[in-house]
C-alpha cells in the first residue's frame, strides 16, 4: 500500500531530521555542562538525589534542577553506555518527538502548514543544537509541546502526565504552564477551563513530592548563580537565537540580525492583518505567536528582580515559533513572490547556524580528551595538572578520571559557585582552595585556562591573570601550548 502524500512528506522530513541530527554527534566536542550530566547520572538514582538534594548550608546547597532528565540518562546509559554518541542519542530521539508534535499541532489547526512546520523544526540550528546536547532542554521541549498538544486534543490525563514532567525536568517549566492554563480564560471557554483546572491539580499531586526541593533551589538561584539581569539587547539577541541561532561569526552577525528582524517583522504583519481581516486560523495564529513569545518576555520581566533568563530554557517557545512561522508565511495570503523571498531568508539562516553548529569549537568547549592524552605521555614525578576552573576540569575529568588533575574551586557565593558541596563528594571531584595550595609540592605546574577568562580581566584592566601571576613569580615559566581556546600552561619551579 503506498503511503499518503502527506504522510511521504514526513517521513522524508523525519530522515532529514535524522541526518542533520546524527552529523558530528561524536566528534563535536563536550563542554562543562554535558559533563556534568553524564558524570551526576552514572552514579545512579540515589546519588542523583544525594548531589541534588543538600541538607548544606552553604550557598550552593542544592542542584538547581529537578532530576528527571539525570534519571531519564542514567536509564539509557545502563542499557546503552555512557559515549557522547549514545547520550547525545538521547536527545535526538525527543527532538524527533517535537518534530511530530509540530506537525500534529500544525495538521490540527492549518493542515496545509503542517508539513513545513516540521520542517522548520528540524532546521533551524536552536532546535538542532539541543537535540544534540546531553541536557534536559530537549526534553523539557518535548513535555511542554505535548502538555500543549494534549490541550488542544482536550486530552487530560496526558496533559496532567506530561504538566508534571516538565515540571520535574526544569523548574522554569511553570512560565509556560501558567500561559497555557490561561488559554481558555482568554477563551471564555469555561467548560474547558474547568477541565484544565482538574488536570492542573492532577499536575500538581505528581508534582508534590519536589515541591519540598524547590525553596533550597530557589535560594541558590537567588543567592549564587552565574546570571545577570538582562538588559533590552536580549530582545534583539531573541531574534537571533531563533533563526540563525548564536554564537555567529562577528561577519556573519549582521546578515543573521538582518534575516532574523526580516523574517519575524513579516510574519508579525501578517499576523496582525490575520487577525484584523478575520482570516481561517487567525486566532490559532495569535495563540501560537503568544507562546513564541510571551515566555521570553515573561521571562524577561521576572529577571529584573531574580535573573533566571536562560536562553536555551526558551526552546520550549522556539516549537511554537515553528508553527506560528509557518502559518504566516502560508496561510495569511502572503504573495508568492513574498513567500519565496521569506522561505530563503529562513533557509539563509537555517544554513549559517547549523554550519556553525557544526564548526565551533572556541569557549566553553576544548579538545580535553587530546588534551588529557598529551598530559598523559609528559607526566613526570612532582607534576601536578590544575584547572584554572572546573569549566575545563570536568570535561577533561569525563575523559580521563585516573589522570591525576584538580582544579581551583569557586569563591564561596559568588556567582559562580554553582558546584555544591553534596554533588563534588557524590563524583569525587577535586578541588583546591586556591592556587598557591594546589602547587605546594609541586616541582612541575601544567596550568589550564581558557583564553577568554584572560581576556575578560584584560578587559577590566588588570594586566595578568592572578593565578598566572603568582605562578610566574614562583615557577619559571617553560611553554604555552594553543588547544583551540584553551591555553596550557607549563611551569618549573626555580632550582634552589
Amino acid at each position: 500500500m503506498t503511503p499518503k502524500p502527506g504522510y511521504q512528506r514526513l517521513l522524508l522530513i523525519f530522515l532529514l531530521a535524522v541526518v542533520i541530527r546524527l552529523a558530528g554527534i561524536a566528534s563535536r566536542p563536550i563542554w562543562y555542562d554535558e559533563a556534568f550530566s553524564i558524570l551526576i547520572s552514572e552514579q545512579g538514582p540515589s546519588a542523583i538525589l544525594a548531589g541534588t538534594i543538600s541538607t548544606d548550608t552553604d550557598a550552593s546547597a542544592a542542584e538547581e534542577h529537578p532530576p528527571a532528565y539525570y534519571f531519564t540518562l542514567w536509564g539509557w546509559m545502563k542499557l546503552f553506555g555512557n559515549s557522547l554518541s549514545s547520550a547525545r542519542a538521547l536527545s535526538i530521539i525527543a527532538s524527533l518527538g517535537i518534530v511530530l508534535l509540530a506537525h500534529l499541532i500544525a495538521r490540527e489547526f492549518f493542515h496545509e502548514s503542517a508539513a513545513l512546520a516540521a520542517l522548520f523544526a528540524v532546521i533551524l540550528p536552536f532546535q538542532v543544537h539541543y537535540a544534540q546536547e546531553i541536557r534536559m532542554y530537549v526534553f523539557l521541549a518535548f513535555w511542554l509541546t505535548l502538555a500543549a498538544y494534549a490541550l488542544i486534543k482536550k486530552q487530560w490525563a496526558i496533559f496532567a502526565i506530561s504538566a508534571a514532567l516538565a515540571q520535574y525536568t526544569h523548574n522554569l517549566a511553570a512560565i509556560y504552564l501558567i500561559l497555557l492554563a490561561l488559554t481558555p480564560l482568554f477563551q471564555r471557554d469555561w467548560k474547558t477551563l474547568r477541565a484544565l483546572t482538574l488536570a492542573g491539580f492532577a499536575a500538581m499531586i505528581i508534582y508534590s513530592p519536589w515541591l519540598t526541593q524547590l525553596p533550597a533551589q530557589f535560594t541558590k538561584v537567588n543567592a549564587a548563580y552565574w546570571m545577570e539581569r538582562p538588559g533590552p539587547e536580549k530582545l534583539f539577541t531573541l531574534l537571533l537565537v531563533y533563526l540563525p541561532n548564536l554564537p555567529l561569526p562577528e561577519i556573519l552577525l549582521l546578515p543573521g540580525l538582518l534575516f532574523a528582524m526580516l523574517t519575524v517583522a513579516l510574519a508579525a504583519y501578517q499576523t496582525y492583518r490575520a487577525a484584523r481581516q478575520k482570516l481561517p486560523g487567525a486566532n490559532h495564529g495569535l495563540w501560537l505567536a503568544c507562546l513564541s513569545f510571551g515566555p521570553p518576555l515573561l521571562l524577561w520581566l521576572i529577571s529584573q528582580f531574580l535573573p533566571i533568563y536562560v536562553e536555551r530554557a526558551l526552546l520550549p517557545s522556539h516549537v511554537f515559533f515553528c508553527i506560528w512561522l509557518a502559518w504566516a508565511l502560508t496561510r495569511t495570503q502572503l504573495p508568492r513572490p513574498v513567500q519565496v523571498t521569506a522561505f530563503a531568508l529562513v533557509l539563509a539562516s537555517g544554513s549559517m547556524g547549523i554550519y556553525q553548529h557544526l564548526s565551533y569549537n572556541g569557549f566553553p568547549y576544548g579538545s580535553y580528551a587530546a588534551l588529557d592524552n598529551s598530559l598523559r605521555g609528559r607526566m613526570e614525578t612532582g607534576d601536578v595538572i590544575i584547572h584554572s576552573s572546573k569549566l575545563s576540569y570536568l570535561p577533561s575529568f569525563y575523559f580521563d578520571r585516573d589522570l591525576p588533575q584538580s582544579f581551583i574551586a569557586d569563591p564561596a557565593g559568588s556567582g559562580t559557585d554553582t558546584l555544591s558541596t553534596a554533588t563534588m563528594q557524590t563524583l569525587s571531584l577535586n578541588a583546591a582552595k586556591d592556587v598557591e595550595s594546589a602547587t605546594a609540592d609541586a616541582s612541575r605546574v601544567w596550568y589550564i585556562i581558557f583564553q577568554r577568562s584572560i581576556d575578560e580581566l584584560k578587559d577590566q584592566g588588570r594586566n595578568t591573570y592572578p593565578d598566572l601571576e603568582y605562578l610566574g613569580k614562583n615557577f619559571e615559566l617553560e611553554s604555552v601550548e594553543e588547544w583551540d581556546d584553551l591555553r596550557l600552561y607549563l611551569f618549573k619551579r626555580d632550582a634552589p
